[in-house]
């Protein structure tokens, strides 16, 4: 059994003589140990569904099984005790301002029901896994954000749970520390063997740390994959609008606005593999004659693998130019015209 399986789960919210679908039957399976992640748009039903795994939302219909225990029909005492293994880090902190950070986690150890006296080794333990051992005195507002995030981490981690869910977790920072959290959450992962649920609408956090994602879409699980596949083959519309936004594929008005008088086609060129794409575009423009002028291009690492985008535009006869768009064809995994 999965360690987190959810089973035709929807939710309904009755607004104002409207009802509102936020997770329309939804189904998937979490495996122990896995980082999984849930992407989209702003809502999508990201939050409301993973709020359905530690049984802050209850579903309208359908069944949570966590570790075993079917959280939409556990009574209060097996609901406490499954929630107690379910770590929570949210998207804003939820620091108590008035606490420094030490008494920050003492509050969620004495939540816990951790020993009073073990607490203060507890605390330098939990600190130190994010780097904040010598700050457990400071108070929140002498922190950044990006360290409020990982005091949320330490406190999230405070009942060694099995499960951390994260909610939005790194979209309130600025890009280089949101690559801090990230690495934070990937050694918690390798060295505790924690499941990691994390929900985002930032793709930059799926390339770096999901193994597997589903994509979520008016509240309904519109694609589920692997992280790379999602950036190399993406199949729904709302996948590769995501995709298409990270890769940045689009031209530049101001390109497309050069060429508008040329004849010739704009082609982009999505490739798999760290080999370059010089040799093929040299070898097919000497087969047909035709001049290759590379527009823009980029290569991503997903997991170490590598996927190349490349625009490029293509002169000269016609019939030289179908030839050269056939032969791209065969040769890289996609390829598309751009409309001027």
């Amino acid at each position: 059994m999965s360690q987190i399986e959810i089973t035709d789960v929807s939710v309904t919210f009755d607004q104002k003589n409207r009802t509102i679908n936020a997770v329309q039957d939804v189904s998937l399976k979490i495996e122990t140990g896995e980082v999984y992640g849930i992407v989209g748009l702003s809502g999508a039903g990201k939050s409301t569904l993973v709020r359905t795994i530690n049984g802050l939302q209850k579903p309208t219909k359908g069944t949570v099984v966590v570790n075993g225990v079917d959280i939409t029909k556990a009574d209060k005492k097996a609901l406490a005790a499954s929630r107690k293994k379910i770590g929570f880090i949210f998207q804003n902190f939820n620091l108590i301002n008035n606490r420094t950070i030490g008494q920050n986690i003492a509050f969620a150890l004495t939540a816990g029901g951790y020993p009073e006296k073990k607490q203060p080794q507890k605390i330098v333990e939990l600190l130190s896994m994010v780097g904040l051992q010598d700050r457990q005195d400071n108070y929140p507002a002498q922190l950044s954000g990006g360290q409020k995030q990982r005091v949320g981490i330490a406190r999230a981690l405070a009942n060694d749970p099995d499960i951390l869910l994260c909610d939005e977790a790194t979209s309130a920072l600025d890009l280089e520390t949101a690559e801090e959290i990230i690495t934070i959450l990937k050694d918690i992962n390798e060295r505790l063997h924690i499941t990691i649920v994390f929900i985002t609408h930032q793709l930059e956090v799926a390339k770096d740390l999901f193994d597997r994602v589903a994509v979520m879409e008016n509240g309904k699980i519109v694609e589920q994959t692997t992280a790379y596949n999602l950036f190399a083959n993406p199949k729904s519309n709302m996948a590769k609008r995501l995709v298409n936004r990270f890769l940045d594929e689009q031209l530049p008005d101001e390109v497309k606005d050069r060429l508008k008088d040329q004849q010739g086609v704009i082609l982009t060129l999505k490739y798999q593999g760290d080999d370059s794409l010089d040799p093929v575009i040299t070898e097919i423009s000497s087969n047909t004659g035709v001049s290759i002028s590379i527009l823009q291009g980029r290569i991503e690492y997903i997991h170490s693998n590598a996927i190349g985008v490349l625009a490029v535009f293509i002169t000269g006869d016609q019939n030289a130019i179908s030839k050269a768009v056939a032969q791209f064809t065969q040769k890289v995994d996609m390829v598309e015209e751009v409309a001027r």
